[in-house]
């Protein structure tokens, strides 16, 4: 006998049908011949039953076929019921290759379904994407910019920051406002607890201010861009639940917004720390003019500069913090700088508090258990 192969895919149990025809045997002659039930010859030719490797050996010996043959067609049956599983499984496999489903999931962004077009249809809004196939971008509402480099992770938080800042009601933006309250915000140097006023401070300036718990390895530290040409919008992550850092990234941002650096392109900081405070030649000239504004803000940068050179190499630690009192700003930021001018990173480390959870009780703050309902 020879193999077929079948145009359309047909439950098993229609060849063996033919091949009794053929021979016109029944159903129950077949079943004497193999040793088996009849029920069960009835439910193969009925498509209720599956041929296993033991009836497909009994099948080949009766009608001198190879059990391979009967198995084929077996598999093949089986796979064609499974196409439409098949296509959900790669649709599935081609959302989580694209996204961070789970993160996103975790955190509240996307809603978890076992509808697949509900999952991705959600994911095309998140995104702003006409279709699936499209590459995901950030897009800067004043020029239409995008940021199509940068890996997802890093995309999906800056829209999230996106999405969050547009639920927010704040006065027209005043530049004015903004360079009159730096002063403001000096005064609030000296105690962590004081950080609770910077959303506050900026909201009344005009400026809409989100903190979006980054991504694990994603290194993200502040945005700076503008959803109009008057409505600017800062972003941090505080990855580095410090002080001294939070008041350096959210002084980088600020000045980013005074120079208008994000009007045209926002300007997103990875890997911003103090050490990053460069007036290097290889650093974009914004971020050098935005990174000597953070520095001397936190510390007088010629009073640092005396402060080192006085007391060098005898850097103890009644010094550094009568050196931060005289200035009224915190210990903390003070040893920042120290740390990394000394390269000294375990150097009064202590002094380093955390600030993240006065900035998140009192601000817009996604993240850490706590997802912003923005529907």
């Amino acid at each position: 006998m020879n193999t077929r192969i079948p145009a359309e895919v047909f439950p098993p149990g229609e060849f063996l049908r033919e091949e009794l025809e053929t021979r016109n045997w029944s159903q129950v002659e077949l079943a004497e011949i193999l040793g088996r039930p009849a029920r069960l010859i009835s439910e193969i030719i009925s498509g209720k039953r599956a041929i296993t490797p033991e009836t497909a050996k009994g099948l080949a010996a009766a009608f001198g076929t190879s059990a391979q043959y009967w198995m084929n067609l077996e598999t093949s049956y089986q796979l064609s019921k499974a196409k439409i599983q098949e296509e959900e499984v790669s649709k599935r496999a081609k959302l989580y290759d694209k996204f961070p489903v789970k993160e996103m999931i975790k955190r509240g962004w996307i809603t978890a379904s076992e509808n697949l077009e509900v999952l991705e249809q959600q994911f095309l809004r998140f995104f702003d994407l006409s279709h699936i196939d499209e590459e995901p971008s950030f897009i800067h509402a004043a020029k239409k910019t995008s940021y199509k480099s940068l890996p997802i992770e890093q995309l999906a938080w800056l829209n999230r920051v996106r999405q969050i800042s547009k639920t927010m009601i704040v006065p027209p933006y005043q530049e004015h406002r903004l360079q009159d309250a730096i002063p403001a915000l000096g005064r609030l140097l000296g105690d962590p607890e004081e950080v609770r006023h910077v959303p506050r401070i900026l909201a009344e300036c005009g400026v809409r201010f989100v903190v979006v718990e980054a991504f694990p390895k994603s290194n993200i530290d502040g945005v700076c861009f503008w959803l109009d040409s008057s409505s600017p919008v800062i972003g941090m992550s505080i990855r580095y639940d410090r002080i001294d850092n939070f008041w350096f990234v959210l002084r980088h941002e600020i000045e980013h917004v005074l120079q208008k650096h994000g009007q045209q392109e926002g300007c997103f900081d990875v890997g911003l720390e103090g050490e990053k405070a460069s007036t290097a030649d290889s650093v974009p000239p914004e971020e050098r003019i935005a990174n000597a504004a953070a520095a001397e803000f936190c510390v007088s940068q010629s009073e640092l500069t005396n402060f080192i050179m006085r007391v060098r190499p005898y850097f103890s630690e009644q010094r550094v913090v009568l050196f931060a009192q005289r200035l009224k700003v915190h210990p903390g930021l003070v040893v920042g700088q120290l740390q990394r001018k000394l390269d000294r990173y375990d150097f009064l480390k202590k002094y380093q508090v955390k600030i993240r959870n006065f900035v998140t009780q009192s601000g817009m703050a996604d993240g850490w258990g706590h997802t912003v309902n923005i529907f």
